[in-house]
């Protein structure tokens, strides 16, 4: 360690260039930096299952619409031609937004009778047409109604940029009597991305903060205290920086990087400056840091490296985002332990430290307890049993949370967006299948279909099947043939590849 402590040492002023025109070029990174809200990647990305839904999507080129839940509160309903000029309105109003691309409605494109379009001034003229039999129309009207007839589902479908077009969406004035609730990816997207901005700019800070505190209730020093957190912090920005270099996106799980990373990084630079400052009556800087090094180097190494090769164990996952994660908190950690090792005695070397312990609130009492307790075996037996007692008694009671709102809370505005629209219409995201079907052959295959759906709505937790047979039924001929040689488009999607 004397030959490295003295190249450091000699060599600081290098060192310490070099540290700041990495963190430099880090920090321009930060200007690329994008987020990736879809929470719905932790079971699509990297696996086979996920991999042959995406594929159903593309084949059958499925949007993921906004939900919209536009519920009557004026004691109308959709069965009268009042709330369905509401909804004409309210179409309208959202066709024209910016960054939609479709809505599709309760309301048919075309009035049946005369094939001109349907809208708020048109329908305001039709005075006693039967609203049933108007909406009989569209043949995903039982989808869309519930059974009060007092709240209607709206798909609309975003152009590009589905979370502006979340947003854009959400900031839409409802007509008079109707209330609107808001659901669906997009809707989910545009939250998530609020909290990830909002983790980033808020809780790093936030630990930094506590650790400093800590740090010098520990060792009585601010300056120390402050450079024992520096290479924590610099490994975390270089880590985002190499994380938007190449491009990549920060999700729900990437997100907590830099908190792994300042956490578990700081834990070498308080080693590192605690060992110098017991050493500061040494008025050589290359025998201070030569003789920190010599108490703490190879335990600085031991721990970056096996707290690295820890995460990066989670890359056997299949879960993509996990992957990342173990990944990039492997890579930040290993930045930190270098930084701990090389710029922070490079810097420390020229700082005049005080070996003062008396302002420190927690270290010297922690310390002497510590010794009382190593003394015998006892309180180390009793630990591992505890801690084994736990593991025995919690390993099998682990369960697999598969809800994808887990980023909010029972009460957010988002999640009971999800349950109301679970409640009226059976659930925000529809399950997908695949039947296979000639358009040439036998037109028996369309009650085959039937059974299907029949058989899959018998099934506990299913509440409505719906496919291309019920769409066939309830439309005109040519409409029919239209759909099942795929040339028709639903707003959701294809339904004939």
């Amino acid at each position: 360690m004397d030959r490295i402590a003295r190249l450091i040492v000699e060599r600081s002023r290098v060192i310490l260039v070099l540290t700041a025109l990495v963190s430099v070029l880090a920090a321009s990174m930060l200007f690329r930096m994008q987020f990736n809200a879809d929470m719905a990647s932790f079971v699509l990305e990297g696996n086979p299952t996920g991999e042959e839904f995406k594929e159903l999507q593309d084949k059958y080129s499925t949007a993921d619409p906004i939900n919209v839940i536009a519920t009557l509160t004026d004691g109308s309903t959709y069965r009268d031609l009042d709330g369905i000029v509401k909804l004409a309105l309210l179409t309208r109003s959202l066709d024209n937004v910016e960054g939609v691309a479709e809505v599709g409605s309760l309301i048919p494109d075309v009035n049946p009778l005369t094939g001109e379009p349907l809208g708020p001034e048109s329908l305001a003229d039709l005075a006693g047409i039967d609203v049933g039999t108007l909406i009989a129309q569209n043949p995903a009207a039982s989808l869309l109604i519930d059974e009060s007839a007092t709240s209607t589902l709206v798909f609309v479908v975003p152009g590009e940029d589905s979370v502006a077009a979340a947003r854009a969406v959400d900031d839409i004035e409802a007509p008079s009597g109707m209330e609107l609730t808001f659901s669906g990816n997009p809707t989910v997207f545009a939250r998530v991305l609020d909290q990830l901005s909002l983790i980033l700019l808020v809780v790093p800070p936030l630990v930094i903060i506590l650790l400093i505190g800590t740090f010098y209730a520990t060792i009585g020093d601010r300056r120390l205290s402050a450079l024992a957190i520096l290479p924590a912090v610099l490994g975390s920005l270089w880590t985002f920086g190499l994380i938007f270099g190449l491009g990549r996106e920060v999700d729900i799980v990437t997100v907590i990087v830099p908190i792994f990373v300042i956490v578990m990084g700081s834990a070498d630079g308080l080693h590192f400056v605690t060992h110098f400052q017991q050493e500061a009556d040494e008025p050589d800087a290359v025998k201070r840091t030569a003789s920190a090094l010599r108490h703490v180097g190879i335990p600085m190494i031991l721990t970056t490296v096996s707290t690295a090769a820890g995460f990066l164990s989670l890359l056997f996952t299949d879960v993509q985002p996990i992957q990342q994660l173990g990944l990039f908190a492997a890579i930040g950690i290993g930045f930190a332990g270098v930084i701990s090792f090389f710029s922070l005695p490079a810097l420390i070397s020229h700082i005049t430290v005080e070996p003062l312990h008396h302002s420190a609130l927690i270290g010297p009492g922690v310390t002497r307890g510590l010794r009382r307790l190593v003394r015998t075996r006892v309180p180390a037996l009793v630990v591992s049993g505890v801690l084994l007692a736990l593991a025995v008694v919690g390993l099998p009671n682990l369960a697999v949370n598969s809800d994808q709102l887990f980023f909010f809370q029972d009460d957010d505005p988002v999640r009971l967006a999800f349950e109301k629209t679970e409640d009226l219409f059976g659930g925000a995201t529809p399950l997908a299948g695949e039947f296979v079907y000639d358009p040439g052959g036998d037109p028996a295959q369309l009650d085959e279909i039937r059974d299907a759906s029949a058989r899959l709505e018998s099934l506990p937790g299913i509440r409505t099947v719906f496919s291309v047979a019920n769409v066939v039924e309830s439309v005109p001929a040519p409409q029919a043939q239209a759909l099942l040689s795929g040339e028709f488009e639903l707003p959701v999607g294809d339904m004939v590849s």
